[in-house]
């Protein structure tokens, strides 16, 4: 939705979720020395500042990022560390800018953001890095472009869920996706709330074969979001140990649950 911006939430524990997982599955596909693809659909701008306006007044990176010391032997604590030192200590990389510190030369990058603010400020946070950035619909554009070369890959599908009917619908761009790409990994993030439409997203998925990873933030908030999911399809064998990994490094701002709990 064009009214959706992350910066207010940037550095949230879902975040810090969602970029864990992302890292470990970057590090888990490119072990090997071939090349992978990867790409998002709802990308955002790619860098945000933990001291601007829209950090401090929602405060969720008090409660997420800001209580870890990431550990710099993880994949995520390595980018991390080193897009703070590019960019400055209060600086806290999207997902665009995370991927970008643990790809390799040769792997291929595209980015889809059809928010015109968030698309300027992406073109401005990756410049000078190889990746190629589209403003257009994530969906339409990466069924177009599927499937990508190298035929290895990983996509991010990350929308903002302002409306019941997203969860549907990317669920359906799942489906096609895995369709026309069948080598395709795809992680898909999803907020827990008490409405619980997330049970539908997973559902949606039939008959593909998902991995369902789901945090509860804590301590728990009075109302709204009070959890993170990831939900994976095509996950590279043995990632349930990177999952443990990550629910050990962050429990001091979430804890796992059972999908559905």
């Amino acid at each position: 939705m064009l009214s959706y911006q992350h910066a207010y939430h940037a550095g949230g524990p879902a975040d810090v979720h969602k970029h864990m997982v992302l890292a470990e599955l970057i590090a888990a596909l490119t072990v090997k020395s071939r090349p992978v693809s990867y790409a998002e659909t709802h990308a955002g701008r790619g860098l945000y500042h933990l001291d601007g306006a829209e950090s401090r007044k929602t405060g969720e990176a008090d409660q997420g990022i800001r209580r870890l010391n990431p550990d710099p032997a993880t994949p995520f604590g390595a980018a991390y560390r080193n897009i703070r030192g590019e960019y400055g200590p209060g600086a806290y990389p999207g997902s665009p800018l995370l991927a970008s510190a643990l790809l390799r030369p040769g792997d291929r990058s595209v980015l889809m953001e059809l928010h015109p603010a968030e698309h300027a400020a992406l073109v401005t946070a990756m410049a000078g890095r190889d990746v190629a950035i589209h403003r257009r619909d994530g969906y339409e554009g990466l069924l177009a472009l599927a499937p990508m070369t190298p035929r290895r890959g990983l996509v991010l599908v990350d929308p903002s869920y302002e409306v019941k009917s997203e969860y549907a619908e990317a669920a359906r761009f799942v489906r096609a996706l895995a369709g026309k790409w069948p080598q395709v990994t795809v992680a898909v993030w999803y907020p827990l709330l008490p409405a619980a439409r997330h049970t539908d997203l997973r559902a949606g998925f039939s008959p593909l074969s998902v991995t369902c990873d789901e945090v509860i933030f804590t301590p728990a908030p009075d109302r709204g979001m009070y959890g993170s999911g990831m939900a994976l399809i095509n996950v590279p064998f043995g990632f349930g140990r990177a999952l443990k990994r990550i629910h050990l490094a962050a429990q001091t701002i979430f804890t796992p649950q059972r999908p559905g709990g």
